[in-house]
């Protein structure tokens, strides 16, 4: 059985808070944020408007998308780190907000990974034929564990949610191939730390991510029995547009077919690359057909990346 996605949906809160917003709150420049990272300006959620919430919206735009009714839906994974409470999970705050009362629902948590790995632990529950449908929605706010005194994160973070609906496809469409990996000893380099804030190593975490993106990137293709060349778009976690260049030469990709979103919403974990992912759909740039290859790494450490071919 072939495995793909069937729709995409995706949420950013509507506050912009920009790189001169940030210049009076923390030492830091516009210049400085855009050179390092490529970043102008994140969306922030404002009070009461939790993961749960962003989550929802993003899963309610997927549905209609894939015309697939709530009720229809087997199984909810939801990807985050930053959950409205320890439980329930948010997963099952938005099967009660749907209405999805045949759904079973779990919270998958891999940090920006979260939503490669929740994609490919739903593609198993397709594929062996114990579900039809799965919603997989990837969502954080980040804003909830910012230290807005610490340049070295606040400015990277932004909120947000994305989603796709799996299911099953045509022959030789959705699904290729896949990897995911861990590193626990990396585990102290990007970090919750007791205070509840992020705390990251940034020198090291790039050494990381700009080789494990690529080579993660390239595995996935050859696995698939596929070619550079083969690739028509590349969705990788945005997390910082030098690491995104770094996968995007090594596959031979040209600038045009890569995602990049990074620019207006900042590093959204685990909704990170869904929301690439449903932008991109929504302008017309996946064609039936192409191959797209999602990539992400994120703490854990952990990575993860997957090639498929679009269409249902």
């Amino acid at each position: 059985m072939s495995v793909g996605i069937l729709g995409t949906g995706h949420y950013l809160p509507d506050h912009v808070l920009t790189n001169e917003d940030l210049e009076e709150i923390v030492d830091t420049t516009d210049e400085w944020i855009q050179t390092r990272t490529g970043i102008k300006e994140r969306r922030i959620a404002k009070d009461g408007i939790e993961a749960s919430d962003m989550a929802y919206y993003a899963a309610k735009q997927a549905l209609e998308e894939a015309d697939v009714s709530a009720e229809d839906i087997d199984l909810i994974l939801v990807a985050t780190v930053t959950p409205d409470t320890p439980f329930p999970n948010v997963s099952c705050m938005i099967q009660e907000k749907l209405g999805a009362k045949n759904a079973a629902a779990m919270d998958v948590s891999a940090a920006c990974t979260g939503f490669v790995y929740a994609l490919v632990t739903g593609e198993q529950f397709v594929k062996t034929g114990a579900y039809e449908k799965v919603l997989v929605v990837g969502v954080d706010k980040l804003s909830n564990i910012l230290d807005w005194s610490d340049r070295n994160t606040c400015v990277l973070m932004g909120d947000g949610a994305g989603a796709v609906v799996i299911g099953e496809v045509g022959e030789e469409r959705g699904i290729l191939s896949f990897e995911l990996g861990s590193d626990g000893e990396g585990g102290e380099l990007l970090y919750q730390n007791e205070n509840g804030y992020i705390t990251m190593n940034g020198r090291e975490v790039f050494k990381f991510a700009v080789t494990q993106m690529p080579e993660s990137s390239m595995n996935v293709i050859e696995k698939a029995g596929l070619e550079r060349e083969d690739v028509d778009y590349l969705i990788p976690h945005q997390a910082n547009i030098r690491i995104m260049e770094a996968a995007r030469r090594r596959l031979d990709v040209p600038k045009e077919k890569m995602a990049t979103t990074i620019e207006n919403y900042g590093n959204n974990s685990a909704a990170s690359i869904p929301i690439a992912l449903s932008e991109t759909v929504k302008n017309g740039k996946i064609q039936e057909d192409d191959v797209v290859v999602l990539v992400g790494f994120g703490g854990g450490l952990t990575w993860g990346a997957l090639a498929l071919r679009w269409g249902k």
